[in-house]
Formats: C-alpha cells, sequence, structure tokens
C-alpha cells in the first residue's frame, strides 16, 4: 500500500473526473489520500471531498501565496477547525519568496500560527517553502524552543543544510515527482541519504506529474512512479520504500485511521 500524502483535490483540474481519480489511486494501492487546505476559508470544499470518499482526509490552512488574505487566522480558531474527524493536519503554510505572492511579513506570522497549532494539538504541520530555506530553518529553530511539534516539508526542493536542519528537529521530507526529473540528480542524492523513518511520497496533484507522465494533469495513482525512483536511489525494492513510507505517513498523521494495519 502507498499513500499520497499530498494532493489538491478540491482544484478545478478534477471537477469533472473526481471519482475516477480517487477510484484509479485505489487499483493502483493507494490506501489514503491527504487533499491539502490552501485557504482556510475554502475548508467546505475540502470537507465536502473528504466526505464523499472513505480513503480521502483533509488538511486545513493557509498557503503562504494567500497569507496577506488570510492575515489575522489565529491558531484558536484553526485549532477548532481541526476537530473535524477528517481534519488530520495544519497547513499548507510556511514560506514561499519564489512568487512573491504573499508579503515576507504576513507569510512569517501565519507560518509561526500554524506552527502554533500543531504544537498545541500534536497535529503535524505541512510547511510549504520555496526559495526561503534560511528564514524557514530560523523560524522552525525558534518554535522548537517554544515546545514541540510534528511536521514534513513537502514538495522538498530546498538544499541539503534546511534538510539536515530539518532532522536534526525531528521533522520529516516528503518527495514528489520532481524526483523523478532528469535535472533532479542533487535530490535524488539527498533522498538516497535520509534517514528512512522520515521520508514520505506525495504527488502535490494536479502538479508536477512524474516521469512517464510529465507534461500531463498529475493524479493520486501517480505517485507510485515517485516512490518506485526513490526505492532505486535507496537501493530497496518499492515493497520495502512502501511499506516504510506508509508506515513513516500513520506515524506522522496518527489522527488517520488504519496505521497498524497498513504498517
Amino acid at each position: 500500500m502507498l499513500v499520497d500524502s499530498h494532493c489538491h483535490l478540491d482544484f478545478p483540474d478534477f471537477a469533472d473526473d473526481l471519482e475516477g481519480v480517487v477510484n484509479r489511486a485505489a487499483m493502483a494501492g493507494v490506501g489514503r489520500m491527504v487533499t491539502i487546505s490552501t485557504r482556510v476559508r475554502q475548508l467546505d470544499r475540502l470537507l465536502e471531498i473528504a466526505g464523499r470518499f472513505p480513503n480521502v482526509y483533509c488538511s486545513v490552512g493557509t498557503h503562504p501565496h494567500h497569507a496577506d488574505e488570510e492575515d489575522g487566522i489565529s491558531a484558536d480558531e484553526l485549532i477548532g477547525l481541526a476537530n473535524h474527524p477528517k481534519v488530520v493536519a495544519f497547513g499548507e503554510a510556511g514560506l514561499d519568496y519564489f512568487y512573491q505572492h504573499g508579503s515576507r511579513q504576513a507569510q512569517e506570522r501565519g507560518f509561526r500560527t500554524h506552527l502554533s497549532a500543531a504544537r498545541a494539538t500534536g497535529l503535524p504541520l505541512v510547511i510549504h517553502t520555496r526559495d526561503a530555506d534560511e528564514d524557514c530553518g530560523r523560524i522552525l529553530e525558534d518554535e522548537m524552543t517554544k515546545g514541540p511539534f510534528r511536521a514534513v516539508l513537502h514538495c522538498y526542493t530546498g538544499g541539503r543544510e534546511l534538510a539536515m536542519k530539518a532532522m536534526s528537529l525531528g521533522l520529516s521530507i516528503s518527495f514528489t515527482g520532481i524526483l523523478t526529473f532528469k535535472k533532479s540528480q542533487a535530490l535524488r542524492d539527498l533522498a538516497a541519504e535520509l534517514p528512512a523513518d522520515r521520508i514520505l511520497v506525495e504527488t502535490d496533484s494536479p502538479y508536477l506529474a512524474p516521469g512517464k507522465h510529465r507534461g500531463k494533469r498529475n493524479e493520486p495513482g501517480y505517485v507510485v512512479e515517485t516512490a518506485r525512483v526513490l526505492a532505486e536511489v535507496r537501493g530497496v525494492s518499492l515493497e520495502e520504500i512502501s511499506r516504510q513510507t506508509t508506515e513513516n505517513f500513520f506515524r506522522l498523521f496518527s489522527k488517520v485511521p488504519g496505521g497498524n494495519s497498513a504498517a
């Protein structure tokens, strides 16, 4: 069994084919999917999808692109929304200095608020970080001094220094189809050396289709392609990487039922 720990099933790309997407994922051996929030104010869309499909769960949070739009949402509000049984994580929140869609000040405020909610509840934070390694590492270290929290750096494309800092803080790292791209050798080298109990796989669909699907709309069933490459670079079988990343997922996303049977 595999898990797609990060997809966006509420995006318009899936509107006309959602049932087919979820069914194809199941046929590919993907037993759980987490559809990730980008706007707290649109959580109802994710809850509707998660309510339709038993193996789909969701998060609640504000993507850094929308940090100004949702500036001021409190940790208490996030915590209250996470009481819903299908909400299993916070985020995605963090820093994105590539597109500059949200001011850096609002991004940092939102990032710290989501970390506070994660700390208070024990639920993991799904972290989005792009071109912001130094500030991301600084904030994570600072926030960890206030008390422990659990988190995953999703769709990892950062440098080795931030990755090792995340490892030292007890966090996890998740890989997308980018791992399969020809120009991603440095990322594959990093994936090969990370501790086995800290790695996950995801699609970030509808974006970043891996391998033979590149250039097409991505979907959760394609996570097997990323898992296959991750297995190759780590010198293990696909079955082993599936088992390990699924165990890691259930340990981190501990609110999702079925961990014991899946492991």
